[in-house]
């Protein structure tokens, strides 16, 4: 059972940093963060949980609460996933507010949700893959395609639904006949109550072999495989392996970070060269948060400049300046990439 109820509050976070998946400086949630059934996904904290009663708050006056608000900063996450999208359209809202005040925005919508009516083409629509409905989620496809939307597919990984193989290979063609300008996967942390749910709505048995995967086994390794495998797959479709905020292309201190942090990331998840990762991390965060421009400072000198900056992080950013390309990020993106079924 799900209840919604209407409430003056709106949640709106702030980072000084660009964070994965979705890299924005300002989150706004017109909804609280379970509203899903059987399975809910928070995609703020990135975990998955179950109930048999939810009591779904929504926003009554979105206009007036974000001018109230603080100044928004770009770019802007507006999360409007699940089906209350459909019924109350306060994604849509947030995003007329983000337009009218010329606000760069990623606008997150999922598979029983729907595609927003008002962008323009500073917002990206990120569709969630979740519940994995490949009929509703064409259609969603198809509408963002018809709308001429800067769209993108990302999908949550949760075993035993989103890690096989040959429905993330159907979703991504229907990705690509589309259109997407990304496919990308987003690490989920799941929760008891989601696996219990998950083991009914599949009638799993305590005998199983998946059951004893799902709650006994460290999913770990197969959640790293399965986002290496989605990125492979999208290299294969010519698409995108991240999500991609808008105004990507802007030589910003913001999309420098994004840079560095995804670097990072990935060979963190690899296991490769940890402390390098780890440095180009502390990078990321300071160049985010400089008061200056890096092209600019690049133009006039040296990112060198800034003591901050170890050798490698200035290398990176200089070149990704100059080219829009790093070959040492090429490299490691190479490496990612991998599929899980390779050499089978």
């Amino acid at each position: 059972m799900i209840i919604y109820r209407k409430t003056p509050q709106l949640r709106i976070k702030r980072a000084t940093v660009p964070e994965p998946p979705f890299w924005c400086a300002t989150t706004i949630a017109p909804y609280s963060s379970r509203r899903g059934e059987p399975v809910a996904i928070d995609y703020l904290d990135l975990t998955a949980s179950s109930a048999d009663r939810l009591e779904v708050t929504v926003c009554d006056q979105i206009a007036r609460e974000l001018e109230r608000a603080s100044r928004l900063r770009d770019p802007v996450l507006i999360e409007a996933s699940e089906f209350a999208e459909q019924i109350f359209r306060r994604g849509d809202d947030a995003l007329v507010y983000c337009v009218r005040e010329q606000r760069s925005t990623v606008h997150l919508v999922s598979t029983r949700g729907a595609v927003p009516r008002n962008a323009n083409a500073d917002a990206m629509v990120v569709i969630a893959a979740w519940p994995l409905e490949l009929d509703r989620l064409e259609a969603l496809f198809a509408d963002a395609t018809a709308r001429q939307l800067h769209w993108g597919v990302t999908i949550p990984i949760i075993f035993p639904v989103t890690t096989e193989l040959a429905a993330l290979a159907q979703l991504a063609e229907l990705a690509k006949r589309h259109g997407a300008s990304f496919f990308a996967a987003i690490a989920i942390d799941v929760d008891p109550t989601a696996k219990s749910s998950l083991a009914r709505s599949l009638g799993l048995g305590d005998e199983e072999e998946t059951y004893a995967l799902l709650f006994h086994a460290d999913l770990e390794p197969l959640q790293i495989a399965t986002e290496r495998h989605l990125a492979a797959l999208a290299e294969e479709h010519g698409m995108a392996d991240f999500v991609i905020p808008p105004r990507f292309f802007e030589k910003s201190n913001w999309n420098a970070a994004i840079v560095l942090t995804l670097t990072a990331a990935r060979m963190i998840a690899m296991q490769h060269e940890m402390d390098l990762a780890g440095v180009l991390a502390r990078s990321a965060r300071i160049i985010a948060e400089l008061d200056k421009p890096v092209a600019r400072i690049a133009e006039a000198a040296s990112l060198s400049i800034v003591e901050a900056l170890d050798e490698a992080s200035v290398d990176i950013v200089t070149e990704w300046l100059e080219s829009g390309h790093s070959s040492f990020v090429d490299r490691i993106n190479r490496q990612w990439r991998l599929r899980r079924d390779y050499g089978t």
